[in-house]
């Protein structure tokens, strides 16, 4: 059995992330950059950067800190808590798994000590099992083509592109960045257009595929502590609010039936703590479970995570359907943290495939 309970370092580490969030990244300000051209929080990248969390499994003569995804996933836990605007989840998860996978060692320490930022070129909406690299084709060293809906693009120094049965680096500003609308804007996506862009070539044939569905599958279960982050986080905001908010001369949590509400969202956070924790786990150690525990999770992530929003907007009333409130922006992140690296429906599909369990 795997040890799912978080070790002294990693509670020593949540407390020191925490603390630099609680510092630089208030609600206020992550609302007041949702209304500005920048594309992520460049001051608080920098600060995490400093604290070595942008390559925690990375070994240490790569630049990285020498962990493992466990502890990866205690920061994406209090990311999420904070729905903090940087690039993470795609450079210091996608782009340092992928790299790991495909044993780069040119970018990765750039990457790693948060130098550079890197991001892989799929849309945020790819499965670990869905196709790669249709829309891009390489030729001579240099990509064409298109892809849409790619989350953190507009930050991206560099872009891991699959392309023709490789995996290829290329400099972002050889690519047009068109910014999209985004439900959250939070974490923006762009549609990305190479025309003739040089290439370095970083893996090629079944190494290049697989070290993408790797990265994939890492990010889908660090995806899910980010959910699990939020739920947490929507849960201690609804809670003390309620114990605050007085209606008839009583505070509205003493309602039984809001005390219900709450206890059934506590449960099905517990529930999500402990399958975010075990995919994080598997994904560390390389366990041989490693792909049904990510869809395990993220089928149910997603879900408690949307619910814990919505729930944290409805109980805070009509102060919680405000913009200048933060329940928005838990909402949001929540809504689109739900399709992302594939859907709840999409999971469930490969978990029956996974454990040959024949549909109805």
């Amino acid at each position: 059995m795997n040890d799912l309970l978080y070790s002294e370092i990693e509670n020593d580490l949540r407390a020191g992330v925490r603390e630099l969030l609680d510092d630089r990244c208030g609600w206020a300000d992550v609302l007041a950059g949702t209304e500005k051209d920048d594309p992520y929080d460049a001051a608080l990248w920098t600060a995490l950067a400093r604290m070595g969390v942008t390559g925690l499994p990375v070994p240490e003569d790569l630049g990285g800190a020498g962990a493992t995804w466990r502890e990866t996933a205690v920061v994406m836990e209090e990311l999420g808590r904070a729905v903090a605007p940087v690039p993470y989840l795609g450079s210091s998860v996608l782009a340092v798994a992928a790299l790991s996978a495909a044993g780069d060692r040119e970018l990765l320490p750039a990457v790693a000590a948060g130098e550079r930022i890197a991001v892989p070129a799929v849309p945020l909406g790819t499965a670990p099992d869905a196709p790669l690299g249709g829309t891009v084709r390489a030729a001579g060293g240099r990509l064409t083509g298109e892809v849409a809906g790619v989350a953190g693009g507009e930050a991206a120094d560099v872009l891991l592109v699959p392309a023709s049965g490789g995996l290829y680096a290329v400099d972002a500003a050889d690519a047009v960045r068109a910014p999209v609308t985004s439900l959250d804007m939070t974490r923006r996506l762009c549609d990305l257009t190479l025309s003739d862009a040089p290439a370095r070539p970083v893996a090629a044939g079944a190494e290049a595929e697989a070290a993408v569905r790797s990265a994939l599958t890492i990010g889908a279960a660090m995806l899910a502590s980010e959910q699990l982050g939020l739920a947490e986080r929507c849960l201690d905001t609804t809670v003390g609010y309620l114990k605050t908010r007085y209606q008839f001369g009583r505070p509205v949590g003493s309602y039984q039936g809001l005390k219900h509400r709450l206890a059934d969202l506590w449960t099905s956070i517990t529930q999500a703590r402990a399958v975010a924790r075990h995919a994080a786990v598997c994904a560390a150690t390389g366990d041989a479970d490693t792909a049904v525990a990510v869809v395990v999770a993220q089928a149910h992530c997603s879900a408690v995570a949307v619910k814990a929003a919505e729930e944290c907007v409805q109980m805070h009333g009509g102060i919680g359907f405000t913009w200048e409130h933060p329940a928005h922006l838990y909402l949001k992140r929540a809504k689109s943290s739900a399709i992302a690296l594939g859907t709840p429906d999409r999971h469930r599909a490969a978990l029956a495939a996974l454990v040959d369990l024949p549909p109805a």
